[in-house]
């Protein structure tokens, strides 16, 4: 059986370079030491670690070892980390996460704010995660809550997605393109444009809703050389390497050499959604309730100009 010390030994070992230098950190015995890597390596049925005077050196089953052994370690540290904070009179840690097409805006922080304050014992942890995967890392526990861009494809039993709030969106262009001169467009104006980011197939979230839109327009975005589906991509626009329809609170994201245009076309919106397990823990769902109750207040002003 695989102990725990074990697994902190071995990548103890990796991180510090050689036994020695593992052996002092830890305050055991090189012999101890290396004999415990032998134990690993019988239990494991496998070579983990080359090693001569001076280095060591990973095999290729001991970098998956490895890699899944520090994730194994950060899991059960974030685990007594959560749990001493409840056992010392606080309710937990809320991991937020957020796409990378859902700016958190001023209005967003201010809301967050908000809730924390009506929340003494709550601390979020922030992080991004595309719209399509964050229901699944919500309902296998590696997420609480999740703010997307709708449409998501992929339906979950036990995952609950609800509309916060519309936001227009906008084609972001070089200040270099033609298009620039121009304060508003159409999407059908848009049919001959290269496109920096396209829906994955598999895929939802903004993407798929522009491809949505321009399809009604009678044509599917033509692929620029380089793409992307992040926030890099107003990089690429800024580089004139194509153009994006994208919500227009990424203005605050923008380098300086991107432009936007106003679209004319009635619906061209977009809905971000919160995403939240059916079943919440009482913490989770009251503040997530909240969330929701800030949210659908009007107006919620997504950056200054608006």
């Amino acid at each position: 059986m695989i102990s725990l010390k074990q697994f902190r030994y071995f990548v103890e070992i990796v991180d510090a370079g050689s036994y020695s230098r593992a052996a002092e950190k830890l305050y055991i015995a090189q012999s101890a030491l290396s004999r415990q890597i032998k134990e690993l390596e019988n239990e494991v049925q496998a070579l983990l670690l080359t090693r001569d005077a001076r280095h060591i050196e990973l095999t290729p089953a001991g970098q998956l070892f490895y890699e899944r052994a520090r994730r194994i370690l950060d899991e059960i540290e974030e685990t007594v980390r959560q749990t001493r904070h409840v056992g010392q009179g606080a309710q937990g840690i809320i991991r937020l996460l957020h796409s990378s097409s859902v700016t958190l805006t001023p209005a967003i922080g201010a809301v967050l704010a908000r809730l924390l304050a009506q929340f003494p014992g709550v601390s979020l942890d922030v992080s991004k995660g595309s719209s399509e995967n964050q229901a699944t890392d919500i309902e296998e526990g590696r997420a609480d809550l999740g703010l997307v861009r709708l449409p998501t494809l992929r339906k979950h039993a036990n995952i609950v997605v609800r509309e916060l709030y519309r936001e227009k969106l906008v084609v972001a262009v070089s200040q270099h393109s033609p298009l620039a001169a121009q304060p508003t467009t159409t999407i059908a104006a848009l049919r001959d444009e290269a496109f920096v980011s396209i829906p994955h197939k598999d895929r939802g979230g903004l993407s798929y809703l522009v491809a949505s839109l321009c399809l009604a327009q009678g044509f599917f975005p033509k692929a620029a050389r380089a793409l992307s589906r992040k926030t890099s991509q107003l990089n690429l626009i800024e580089a004139n390497l194509g153009i994006a329809i994208v919500p227009d609170s990424m203005r605050l994201a923008a380098p300086p050499g991107v432009c936007f245009l106003s679209l004319e076309d009635e619906h061209a919106d977009s809905v971000v959604g919160l995403v939240s397990p059916r079943e919440a823990s009482g913490m989770v769902a009251a503040f997530a309730q909240a969330l929701v109750d800030e949210m659908v207040k009007p107006p919620l002003l997504l950056h200054p100009s608006a």
